[in-house]
């Protein structure tokens, strides 16, 4: 019996639609079979998703099973897929009704024992269901605040693979899961630390003032302790207060790259990022086989501050020169090319020596 329904799968930050196909057919001796292009971490979802459904009480298939994930020229890598193979499967054997998974969009990851792990990317996950005109979604619990941001798709979190099957059949009374508006107003804009925290260093000051009134990148040039880094790290709580809007663009960032705060469905605060300077230029602008956010993307509508600015790599220092003319990165792939937002503040800060001490009386120079 064949059964199918959809699911999604992230190229960078975008959500690329995939339908699931599950046909299962008599045979002598029970096989499952996964095409479409599935990676490692597909090809074994084989195993997990068998132990759950034997773990709740589930029959397995008793003969041979295709599983097709199309699109076939899409390379499918991540765990998400285990939750909607595992109910195409209940359904390819008549333990559900097909009919019932076609107004659904399911992702999620299973453990052995059934229970439904997160996955990242749920919040383009549920844009891309609104795009293509899906009603309903079925997502981690912990991911059920982030994707029901999107008002026009209810956003149903489940915990397990039983309550995803109530909810799918509608034996189980869960209801979606609300948008907590109110909540995120209460706290959008809210830092725990503040450019009024800072005394004295009034030159430095009326730098940053005027960097964060007119957009502008800087440099800091001082001593250590001289508090470079604590001026910065307070930058963001003068810039413009961050819209829903911005919000909403820099969540589904984080939202991809699993670095979303746990617990969080937006980002209430302009983002700080201070990557290393042993940073690699990949992890700076992003990259990879499927192309990922970077730092600059992280930072996108927030700071991005370069400590210790002369001991960056040239090149990583290099490839910023486009992304802060455009405000966006593009990483071409021969498979795949990805375009992030890159719209930041960049602001560095040095030692006027190696030794750190120029034009002090203590300088060794």
């Amino acid at each position: 019996m064949l059964a199918q329904l959809r699911s999604f799968a992230l190229m960078g930050i975008d959500a690329v639609p995939v339908e699931i196909e599950v046909d299962t057919a008599h045979a002598a001796q029970p096989k499952t079979v996964i095409v479409g292009l599935p990676e490692l971490a597909v090809r074994e979802s084989v195993h997990r998703i068998e132990r759950a459904l034997v773990n709740l009480g589930y029959r397995l298939p008793t003969g041979r099973t295709v599983i097709n994930l199309a699109p076939a020229d899409l390379r499918k890598d991540a765990g998400a897929f285990d939750l909607p193979i595992a109910l195409g499967l209940l359904a390819s054997m008549g333990q559900i009704h097909a009919d019932k998974l076609d107004s659904f969009a399911v992702t999620g990851e299973l453990a052995l024992d059934g229970t439904v792990r997160p996955v990242v990317g749920a919040l383009s996950m549920a844009m891309e269901a609104r795009t293509r005109g899906l009603t309903k979604l079925l997502v981690p619990t912990a991911n059920a605040r982030e994707a029901a941001v999107v008002r026009e798709v209810e956003v149903y979190g489940v915990g397990s693979l039983a309550e995803a099957v109530g909810v799918v059949t509608g034996l189980a009374p869960i209801d979606p899961v609300s948008p907590s508006t109110a909540e995120v107003e209460e706290r959008l804009n809210k830092y725990a630390i503040d450019f009024g925290d800072v005394r004295g260093q009034e030159f430095a000051k009326r730098a940053l003032v005027v960097a964060a009134a007119g957009n502008h990148n800087i440099i800091m040039l001082g001593s250590p302790g001289s508090g470079k880094t604590m001026l910065a790290r307070r930058l963001p709580t003068i810039l413009p207060p961050l819209t829903p809007d911005e919000s909403l663009e820099t969540t589904r960032i984080y939202s991809a790259t699993g670095k979303l705060p746990a617990g969080e469905s937006l980002m209430c605060t302009r983002p700080f990022r201070s990557p290393h300077h042993t940073i690699s230029d990949a992890g700076m602008v992003g990259g990879g086989t499927v192309p990922q956010p970077g730092e600059i993307s992280l930072s996108h509508h927030g700071v991005l501050f370069l400590d210790e600015l002369p001991e960056f790599n040239r090149r990583s220092l290099e490839s910023l020169r486009q992304p802060l003319e455009e405000a966006r990165v593009t990483i071409s792939r021969a498979a795949h090319t990805s375009t992030f937002p890159a719209d930041f503040i960049l602001v560095a800060a040095m030692n006027p020596c190696p030794c750190g001490y120029d034009g002090i009386p203590s300088c060794p120079a």
